[in-house]
């Protein structure tokens, strides 16, 4: 029967970082997975691996596995934190036999995999964001823009330009939860359900949070 490992914890990929619980890591004998949501989602054969080693910068809360492998797509720089001792989870990847499996002197080729490495470990269309953070920055805009009603916007804020723009992002964030049509439409070919659902869970929570505050306190003034 094929061992697998799965565990949860954070994630370092480049200079961004995902803490716990906002990052899982998935290895069996064939794959070796680190879904850092939209810090990262990236995915290993056991050729493209190098090493695997304990990595400490703080004992107990900043220690895990620094990965190094040989995909260019991918930043050199990539830590799963956890709160284990990072020597045992080595030894849970080795009983996967993912390895073993990197000795192979000629280890078969998944394609589907290397298709997903070629578009980097961002799973969604580079578009997405950038039409996001526009769309954020002109409704944040407006309510610090001189209009009809608006003669001094510190004494308005939050406005409805702030509020329309957590609405924006609240729903874009419920859209991909709920709806399959929303999913294939912001991320990559090959991206799933599960390399967002965490963020756009916290994403949701925290706008929709905002949004209760902001509206009371519209309403209280």
């Amino acid at each position: 029967m094929e061992k697998n490992f799965t565990l949860t914890g954070g994630a370092r990929i480049g200079l961004a970082n995902a803490t716990y619980p906002f990052a899982d890591l998935y290895v069996d004998a064939d794959i070796l997975k680190i879904n850092a949501s939209l810090v990262g989602n990236l995915v290993f054969q056991p050729q493209d691996i190098i090493s695997i080693k304990p990595y400490t910068s703080i004992p107990l809360i900043g220690q895990g596995i620094k990965i190094y492998h040989r995909v260019e797509k991918y930043n050199s720089n990539v830590i799963f934190w956890t709160f284990r001792d990072p020597a045992g989870i080595i030894n849970e990847i080795e009983k996967t036999g993912f390895l073993a499996a990197k000795a192979n002197a000629a280890p078969p080729k998944n394609y589907t995999i290397i298709e997903q490495q070629m578009q980097g470990g961002f799973p969604l269309k580079p578009l997405v964001p950038i039409l996001l953070i526009i769309a954020w920055n002109a409704l944040f805009l407006y309510d610090f823009l001189p209009h009809s009603g608006n003669k001094n916007p510190l004494q308005t804020f939050p406005g409805p330009g702030v509020c329309s723009a957590l609405g924006l992002v609240f729903i874009t964030a419920l859209l991909s939860l709920i709806s399959n049509g929303f999913r294939r439409l912001i991320l990559k070919k090959g991206r799933s359900f599960e390399d967002i659902k965490k963020f756009s869970i916290f994403i949701l929570g925290i706008t929709g949070f905002m949004l209760i505050v902001f509206l009371a306190i519209g309403i209280v003034n």
